[in-house]
């Protein structure tokens, strides 16, 4: 028998694939996993009770079109139907985009450091990284339209950005937006959006409407919760919201998440009373983190970043002794994500220490 393995595509050699983040591995006393922008929340008592209706039912396919759940999201956000594409969660999304337009002469521009499925996404969809530094911590959008030639065919705005903060501001987004060629989609990718409370940040679906080349994502992993369910969604002119639905794996979105979402856009408002308590947290953790004399870019989203470094490595291994995990991305930096009082307080309490002790 031949010892020859099969042949995969070169570009596998390149990277990991996502690495998602770890829970904290102190032999005692309770942790606190803050690595993954979770929501510290339960699914609300009501979305409960839909997902073991749901449960019952599982042996029968789920809606392929997500027809319930596309007609609530288009009458919770009043937009065409025809305008939404839902799928496996909004990374998922980006990547059938990037199918969508991907080949060996197409570019793909983003921030760096933004998001970090965008680079192997970008490469698994046979096309051409065009990263442009940030700057400030924030996109820099000057850099980016002067990037754009006549291969680029995707452009995603991370706002608030992953992982270190800043939201766009709407007047530079528009500036930028009318510098982007007709035949290239910019995707302003809107993970974080109900975290945001900047009034001068950028609304996505307050310019897509106009502009046929912008498209939105949003998620319910974050702020309603559903993490485990994968399930997002993209709000886009018809072309581009059909070219997702061409791209998407049968089925993907289950039925017990196309329910759970539905449920959850109805208690929308309650579910946002949470966000706020987050949100309060958020500023309270920076405030901290400032006052103790960090480095800590202002944030709109449900994490903060420190700029650490060289450091990251050795910050981290300290926050996990402590019980806490917390996110390295190196060689850049930590990201935190803001979870319940207990939780951030523990986190808090191990970077005074580390504070202290460097």
């Amino acid at each position: 028998m031949s010892e020859q393995s099969p042949r995969f595509r070169a570009v596998l050699d390149q990277f990991a694939g996502y690495k998602p983040g770890k829970a904290p591995t102190a032999s005692s006393g309770r942790t606190f996993k803050l690595s993954s922008n979770e929501s510290p929340h339960d699914p609300l008592p009501s979305v409960k009770a839909v997902l073991a209706d749901a449960a019952a039912h599982i042996n029968r396919y789920p809606d392929n079109g997500a027809a319930e759940l596309t007609d609530a999201i288009a009458g919770r956000l009043g937009v065409p139907a025809e305008h939404v594409a839902v799928g496996c969660g909004s990374v998922g999304i980006a990547q059938q985009l990037l199918e969508a337009v991907g080949e060996p002469s197409a570019e793909v521009i983003y921030a760096w450091r933004s998001f970090e499925a965008y680079p192997y996404l970008t490469d698994l969809a046979n096309a051409t990284s065009v990263p442009v530094p940030l700057t400030d911590y924030g996109h820099d959008l000057r850099a980016m339209a002067a990037a754009i030639t006549d291969r680029t065919r995707l452009i995603f705005v991370c706002t608030p950005n992953n992982p270190t903060g800043p939201a766009v501001r709407h007047d530079d987004l528009v500036e930028f937006l009318d510098r982007v060629p007709a035949d290239c989609l910019t995707v302003i990718d809107e993970a974080y959006v109900q975290y945001v409370r900047d009034p001068a940040a950028a609304d996505g679906l307050s310019l897509y409407a106009s502009r046929p080349n912008v498209a939105v994502l949003r998620t319910f992993s974050k702020a309603y919760g559903l993490a485990g369910l994968r399930v997002g969604y993209l709000i886009g002119h018809e072309p581009v919201a059909q070219a997702v639905r061409k791209t998407m794996l049968p089925f993907t979105v289950n039925s017990l998440a196309q329910a759970a979402a539905v449920a959850s856009l109805a208690a929308e408002s309650e579910l946002l009373e949470r966000v706020e308590h987050v949100v309060k947290e958020r500023d309270r953790v920076r405030r901290e983190l400032l006052a103790d004399g960090w480095t800590v870019p202002p944030t709109e989203a449900n994490f903060v970043w420190l700029p650490l470094r060289e450091r990251a490595t050795e910050f981290c291994d300290h926050c996990d002794a402590a019980g806490v995990s917390v996110r390295p991305y190196l060689p850049d930096g930590v990201r935190v994500t803001i979870a319940d009082p207990e939780a951030n307080d523990a986190f808090l309490a191990a970077a005074a220490r580390y504070g202290r002790r460097a």
